[in-house]
């Protein structure tokens, strides 16, 4: 074989396997070090219309306003949360029909300040509820979706809302609630309890799969912690962060899936658990201490699947999962007194990590019982038979 031959077919083969290696190695710090720049907060103002306080009483009560026609949509967080945990559904809801959205931050949550933050029973949640929606839209139509706490919360306030046209609850069944109850401590002590920075709270929150949207949990994270210094919620720090992380991305990164994250976990030098991820300037703790909650656990969730089924108005009932279904409601859906819907490869944040399918989701059962008018031709889904 000549000089040339060789020369030839040298320049076709591919690069050695060193060079394999090296690039390999380009790209992995190359992801890592764009994953870590996408856990900066952004602000709540590009999500809603208007951020403000409610009087009710001697208690005032925070919430996030999208919208300036039609049904009123009443969002209700679950524990922990706040109110901008339901930040990319109503960005997406609004293209998809018209409407108004409230998101509340709850009694002892978020922005919301009472004179008891500590009574957090079912009773006492349903009637602030019902009382912030009585000063907001005392005659709209209501449609009233939770989450979690948050949708034991909207059945129990149901029927104090004599304008409510539809109620919806996103992951919480009787049944499976309340056996989780009994590993619920654990799981909040396995829970880092303070964070240097906002970003590295959204981190955990990403890497532990507590939100598996990173945009999501970019806007909703700053909501459920406070700074210790000045106990103002996290949100108010952000002001005085560089100017580019106060902005929605335009072009926001996708969405992170469970297995990427523990990929990334497994490749980090700062796994997710509580004690070794924090150490040092310890600056931001939860807004609320969820442990201290728990003589409330029992009351939020206790005899929730009949109230639910003996709500008079249509209902719609969204789960991560069909197994969490307990047998009362079986036998309902089966009768038809709900309609459901399973949105699976998603965590318990249901709406956070999926906003575009639960958006989908609400806005066709809005839609189907002419609630609401369609604002596009969005994609339409079916109840589960």
């Amino acid at each position: 074989m000549s000089a040339l031959q060789k020369s030839v077919l040298k320049s076709r083969l591919p690069p050695s396997a060193i060079n394999f290696s090296a690039l390999n190695s380009r790209l992995s710090k190359s992801r890592g070090a764009q994953r870590r720049r996408d856990y900066e907060p952004v602000r709540w103002d590009p999500y809603f219309d208007h951020s403000k306080d409610v009087p009710v009483g001697q208690n005032t009560f925070h919430v996030y306003i999208k919208g300036t026609e039609g049904p009123l949509l009443v969002l209700l967080h679950g524990g922990g949360y706040s109110g901008l945990t339901w930040a990319e559904l109503t960005k997406s809801i609004m293209t998809m029909v018209l409407c108004r959205v409230m998101a509340i931050d709850l009694r002892g949550h978020g922005d919301t300040h009472t004179t008891d933050d500590d009574d957090l029973s079912a009773d006492t949640l349903a009637s602030d509820v019902a009382a912030v929606i009585d000063i907001i839209a005392h005659d709209a139509p209501i449609i009233l979706v939770g989450h979690s706490m948050g949708g034991a919360v909207a059945v129990r306030a149901a029927p104090l809302i004599s304008n409510l046209y539809g109620l919806g609850v996103i992951d919480v069944v009787e049944g499976t609630a309340m056996d989780a109850l009994a590993s619920m401590q654990s799981f909040l002590r396995s829970r880092p309890s303070s964070f240097s920075t906002i970003s590295q709270a959204i981190e955990w929150c990403v890497r532990s799969g507590q939100i598996r949207n990173i945009q999501s949990a970019k806007v909703s994270v700053p909501g459920q912690i406070k700074n210790i210094e000045t106990s103002k919620l996290a949100t108010h720090d952000i002001d005085s962060l560089p100017t580019q992380y106060n902005k929605c991305e335009s072009n926001p990164e996708p969405i992170i899936s469970r297995d990427d994250i523990i990929q990334e976990e497994e490749s980090s030098n700062m796994p997710p658990p509580a004690s070794s991820a924090i150490t040092t300037n310890r600056k931001y703790v939860w807004r609320i201490d969820l442990a201290k909650t728990e003589q409330h656990w029992f009351g939020w969730f206790k005899g929730l699947s009949t109230a639910f089924l003996n709500v008079p108005t249509p209902k719609m009932l969204l789960l991560a999962g069909v197994d969490r279904l307990d047998r009362e409601l079986t036998v309902g859906q089966m009768q038809g007194k709900f309609q459901m819907q399973v949105l699976p490869a998603c965590g318990h944040a249901v709406h956070e990590d999926v906003p575009d399918k639960v958006a989908e989701a609400v806005a066709t059962f809005m839609v189907r019982h002419k609630f609401a008018e369609p604002a596009s031709d969005f994609p339409r889904t079916f109840p589960a038979c």
